[in-house]
């Protein structure tokens, strides 16, 4: 766990699609599970900032999971707002290389 950052993947819970990654810390951990909605923390800005903070673009957890190595989180979330990526799109993963 390089810097004690955390992979996290999210993933629609209704339609399981992967709509993003980030990076999460253990302050960002307890946030999302106090609150409910997912919280990254920020290696270009190096801070703690909430999912949708200025977009309105929010991600509400439904269950969090650790992989069998505990080194990745995968998230199940609930979308509110129109789109996840920066990009406009529900999704980052949109850009097929094969």
């Amino acid at each position: 766990m390089k810097n004690n950052l955390i992979p996290t993947i999210i993933q629609d819970w209704q339609t399981k699609e992967i709509l993003m990654l980030g990076f999460i810390n253990k302050e960002a951990l307890n946030k999302t599970q106090k609150t409910g909605f997912v919280y990254f923390w920020s290696r270009s800005k190096k801070k703690l900032w909430m999912k949708g903070e200025t977009s309105g673009n929010k991600l509400q957890v439904k269950e969090i999971f650790l992989d069998c190595d505990a080194d990745t989180l995968l998230i199940k979330a609930t979308v509110i707002g129109n789109a996840v990526c920066h990009r406009g799109t529900m999704s980052c993963f949109t850009e097929r290389i094969l």
